[in-house]
């Protein structure tokens, strides 16, 4: 049976899958099974209070799809699931998928006016999600939350106190006896691997996400060769940090360590000392994450105290990986660098694992999955020539088939013959290694010049002093905008706006692409999914400028240097 809102899979498209084995059929649920029949006492799962083998896992996750059984959730309802990185959102999430209902993740720390929109498009009948976490406190958003959805009926805590009237997470699991009667109707739930399994809401910095749909079939089928491409096996260990709920932490963290029968560990800290004392504690090979993550860890004046020999490959996804980076890495950590794109919608790529240094810094390497298309196209969907500029559209097994409940939407994402729009301009060598050049959004409108920040961004970023950067573009009465940067500097460096003008200037930076405002500060704010928060920085340059939220006419103060700038230089 069909969802509602759900844009399914050309009949043809879906055959071609299934009959050339892209498609395995299975379950996410599937996935903890084979994990717990074949290596029942190997350690799969550890958090800050908890270590599991794959059989103690099994048993948890049982007994609470069980309880949810019980508690009256049915198969295709839509269940918010919000959860830190914590355990118990391992065992939900295996626990929904095991009785065909559908997961809307959320991160910590989405709020009352994402939720609420969230809600108005699935109408959710169950809410998974901590009593505290931090130093946010939940309870008035439930109550928020509840009063504008009457379809939310159930709420289940976890980690909360006894006064609080609602299900308890720990009590399902530890009250739900497992019998052959249970076990029996459990299995009978499992759901089909071409039903919706998961809704993920894009990561954007501005405005309300898009609902993005992924079937059992795709999703899994995004995990077996994303995590074949960086060659995830059984033998390693697999840390997140960022966000589990978010698109990296499921494809690479829970998905990747799941499907190779990998040991995943699960941290709920992102400063460097922390993630460099569970590496070594846990010996943790692999570590998907962003660059700005990276750029801590390798920062640490410390950092030769700790014992990271266990650590093979760090994958970077989310953020342009400068040059120097790459190489502090490897000069560092002595482990494999893995610069990668992806997005919730299934498209991705990455270097591979024996790249050479040029291609890890200059492209984002191949596509993941060899059985997708990837190709780039002119404003006018037509196919442009191996190395030229246009936008990447993909098509294939692992790629969704439109956002939930937008069909406008989904006519301007989606080419005549099917290939989804990334709104990411890029280039395609001979090799088939992808360049990606900018976002077609991202971008700066100064004086009828469209100009790229993520352009700007690398230039800036290859200064040995600058640690993180993030370009904007600033209001102007007269140009539109003009270009503003918010630099981050390396630990005991220092920097002056003069300075950095001269280095653009030395390494070929075009006049389009010197910054006409710089702004040093501490540390470049973040999205929940570890992307530089721009809509914080806009705001943020606002209130420095002294620009109204409500002013029509505003201006920018520009360094005198570039007053009257000219278009030779």
């Amino acid at each position: 049976m069909a969802v509602d809102g759900f844009e399914p899979y050309q009949l043809e498209d879906a055959e071609l899958y299934n009959r050339r084995r892209w498609w395995l059929g299975l379950t996410w649920g599937d996935l903890l099974d084979r994990a717990s029949d074949l290596y029942p006492s190997k350690e799969v799962l550890v958090d800050d209070a908890h270590r599991f083998t794959n059989a103690e896992l099994r048993d948890k996750v049982d007994r609470l799809a069980v309880g949810l059984m019980r508690t009256g959730v049915k198969e295709r309802d839509f269940v918010l699931l919000q959860l830190p990185n914590w355990h118990e959102f391992v065992i939900s999430y295996f626990a929904l998928q095991k009785i065909g209902a559908i997961v809307i993740l959320l991160v910590a720390r989405h709020g009352l006016a994402e939720i609420n929109y969230l809600c108005s498009l699935t109408n959710p009948t169950t809410w998974i999600l901590p009593e505290k976490y931090k130093s946010i406190d939940y309870m008035h958003l439930i109550e928020s939350v509840m009063r504008s959805n009457d379809g939310l009926k159930k709420i289940i805590l976890t980690r909360a106190g006894e006064n609080h009237g609602f299900f308890s997470l720990e009590k399902l699991i530890e009250e739900t006896q497992l019998d052959q009667t249970a076990l029996e109707e459990l299995a009978l739930r499992r759901p089909d691997p071409m039903e919706v399994a998961t809704i993920t809401p894009t990561g954007g910095t501005t405005g309300l996400p898009k609902a993005v749909p992924r079937i059992h079939n795709d999703f899994v089928a995004n995990v077996e060769y994303h995590s074949r491409a960086w060659e995830i096996t059984s033998n390693d260990v697999v840390l997140t940090v960022a966000p589990v709920s978010h698109g990296q932490g499921m494809l690479c963290g829970v998905g990747g360590a799941f499907f190779n029968f990998a040991k995943f560990v699960l941290a709920d800290s992102t400063t460097p000392e922390n993630i460099c004392r569970i590496i070594e504690k846990e010996k943790v090979t692999a570590f998907p994450t962003v660059p700005a993550v990276v750029q801590r860890i390798v920062n640490l004046p410390d950092l030769a105290t700790y014992n990271l020999s266990s650590l093979r490959k760090i994958y970077s996804g989310g953020a342009p990986s400068a040059p120097e980076l790459v190489k502090s890495v490897y000069e560092k950590l002595n482990c494999k660098f893995v610069n990668a794109y992806g997005s919730a919608e299934g498209s991705c790529a990455m270097t591979r694992l024996d790249d050479d240094f040029e291609t890890i810094c200059t492209t984002v390497g191949k596509k993941d999955c060899p059985y997708n298309r990837f190709k780039i196209i002119d404003q006018y969907e037509q196919d442009v020539p191996a190395g030229e500029e246009g936008e990447l559209v993909t098509k294939g097994p692992t790629i969704f088939t439109g956002y939930f409940k937008s069909s406008d939407e989904n006519k301007k994402v989606f080419t005549k013959d099917g290939f989804f729009k990334t709104g990411d301009l890029a280039k395609i060598d001979e090799k088939e290694c992808i360049t990606i050049t900018r976002r077609i959004k991202e971008t700066i409108l100064r004086g009828g010049e469209t100009i790229s920040a993520v352009g700007i961004e690398r230039l800036i970023s290859s200064h040995p002093s600058v640690a993180d950067v993030a370009v904007i573009g600033i209001p102007d009465k007269d140009l539109g905008e003009r270009i503003g940067a918010y630099v981050q500097l390396k630990p005991g460096s220092t920097l002056t706006f003069e300075e950095l003008i001269v280095y653009l200037k030395s390494i070929g930076a075009s006049v389009l692409q010197l910054p006409e405002r710089v702004e040093f500060i501490e540390h470049i704010p973040l999205t929940n999914i570890g992307k530089a928060d721009k809509k914080t920085l806009r705001d943020d340059i606002k209130k420095r400028l002294g620009i109204g939220s409500d002013s029509t006419v505003v201006a920018t103060h520009v360094h005198p240097a570039f007053t009257d700038r000219k278009a030779d230089s």
